[in-house]
């Protein structure tokens, strides 16, 4: 019985033809209109200053339930429960605020008397502040991940949104690349701090100190093999291969990363390597025999069994460096903060938001060029992490922050302007959402988590059996408890670096 039940499992996720890019895009607005609504009561109504019960339950509602809800109940209707989300924080702004002063909001702007007083407080804050924008985008893709790798093993979540088998798009096929793309936005901070403060590294320096940081991930990824070994788990081998998993790709990152690094430094360059090394990859694909061995070869031996791991790798590597790049555009602070009294004066005067549209339109130019019929008429493939695969990763990723960034500059102007570096922390805090913030703080932490608790359920539970009402309340409470773990490492003020 547990034999054919196996079968059946691995059949619920094998062989889908995944969903439209548009479906992708529609479920991807969902996030940042509940950030919209989040700022809206917070900006203007200072509804989690401070945070109680209440608005914990209602953050939860917002950046979680709204994010599962739109991949299960409302997976037929996301633009629905985006309005439903942007209805409500159009009408509470409209009502205007219920105080005098709001958390990084206009209001609270204190304008410095003389340029100096402007430049001394520059002296004292941070040229890399903690930009909350970029906390909440990362955060709800965290939040988007994890739902889904346990929503994915029960019916009420669609086929369509499953990792489609070679070709086509999925939101699940997104999410892999978000989370690599995501930690390639991170991984530039060192980059940007090594401009500040040079501090002279060997190349090998650089290398060890890589292959110390993915050490966890190699151990997290060995422990995942046995586990799923040992008690006989479902697997989909056309995903990885038979012994890969997710945590090793994430493990061959840094090293190769580094290297990278000790060439390379500027936002062009890492852009340039990141399509040179995605085009190379696909030329290799299209033009020899390396498509057709992955997709088709015997699994006969180390590398044909992990083939699709393997060489996937330079894919995942294309999106990381691009998200570098990405990161070292946004993060450092702008030498001009976006004023104006009317929220499209903001939005035109602030310079990354411009970037970020800018970047947005080139990377969803190209996509279309290379899926386009009229042009290079290439598949999106997730298994191969081809060329259309990076690019539509990239293009997606920078739209998500350019509208969390334009939800940011809309109704938290005054965030970067206030004080000194103390002030400006305190108040980047108030402009993101608790949950969101505790997600991002711990998300690798999180993500092993999520996949315990997911192999937990489904060595529990008959998951493809369970009633649709049933299934919401197993994800609620799933969500919830991975919510409270969040919030708890928050609170405690612990930081688990995996």
């Amino acid at each position: 019985m547990a034999q054919e039940y196996k079968a059946l499992k691995e059949a619920f996720v094998s062989n889908l033809t995944g969903s439209s890019v548009w479906e992708v895009y529609e479920i991807g607005f969902v996030p940042p209109a509940a950030v919209l609504l989040w700022s809206v009561l917070q900006s203007r109504h200072a509804f989690f200053k401070p945070y109680t019960p209440s608005s914990y339950l209602v953050d939860f509602l917002l950046n979680c339930l709204a994010i599962l809800f739109a991949t299960t109940i409302y997976s037929s209707a996301p633009i629905l429960l985006s309005a439903l989300l942007v209805a409500p924080a159009i009408t509470s702004y409209a009502i205007g605020p219920t105080q005098r002063q709001s958390p990084g909001g206009s209001r609270a702007v204190k304008p410095a008397s003389e340029p100096s007083d402007l430049a001394k407080n520059d002296l004292r804050k941070d040229s890399l502040p903690i930009k909350p924008f970029v906390t909440s985008w990362r955060g709800a893709m965290i939040v988007v991940t994890c739902a889904a790798i346990l929503a994915v093993d029960f019916r009420i979540f669609p086929r369509r949104f499953a990792k489609v088998e070679n070709w086509g798009t999925s939101l699940m096929d997104m999410g892999v690349g978000s989370f690599v793309f995501t930690a390639g936005v991170v991984g530039a901070r060192p980059i940007l701090k090594q401009r500040i403060s040079p501090k002279p590294q060997s190349i090998v320096s650089q290398f060890i100190a890589s292959l110390r940081h993915a050490l966890p991930l190699w151990v997290l990824g060995f422990v995942r093999l046995y586990s799923v070994k040992k008690v006989n788990y479902a697997e989909h081998v056309t995903e990885y291969g038979v012994h890969w998993n997710f945590f090793f790709t994430l493990a061959l990152l840094p090293p190769f990363v580094a290297l990278f690094q000790a060439i390379f430094s500027s936002e062009v360059s890492f852009t340039l390597i990141s399509l040179l090394l995605a085009t190379a990859y696909e030329i290799a694909l299209d033009f020899t025999e390396l498509k057709k061995y992955i997709l088709t070869a015997p699994r006969v031996d180390l590398l044909s069994q992990n083939r699709e791991g393997v060489f996937s790798f330079f894919g995942y590597l294309a999106i990381f460096l691009a998200g570098q790049a990405t990161g070292i555009c946004v993060l450092p602070r702008e030498t001009s903060q976006p004023s104006g009294r009317s929220i499209f004066d903001r939005l035109r005067g602030s310079l990354i938001l411009t970037k970020l549209v800018q970047r947005s339109a080139i990377w969803t130019l190209m996509f279309v060029l290379t899926t386009s019929y009229y042009a290079f008429s290439l598949d999106v493939s997730r298994r191969l992490v081809n060329l259309p695969y990076v690019l539509w990763v990239i293009s997606f990723n920078t739209l998500q922050l350019t509208l969390f960034c334009a939800v940011e500059i809309a109704l938290f102007p005054g965030v970067y302007k206030r004080g000194d570096q103390v002030s400006e922390t305190r108040d980047c805090k108030e402009a993101t959402s608790g949950v969101l913030q505790s997600f991002n703080r711990n998300g690798l932490a999180l993500f092993l988590l999520a996949n315990l608790l997911t192999g937990l359920v489904n060595l529990t539970i008959p998951t493809i059996h369970v009633p649709h009402g049933q299934a919401m309340g197993i994800l609620v409470i799933y969500m919830a408890v991975l919510c409270a773990a969040a919030l708890g490492l928050d609170h405690w003020n612990i930081s688990l670096k995996l």
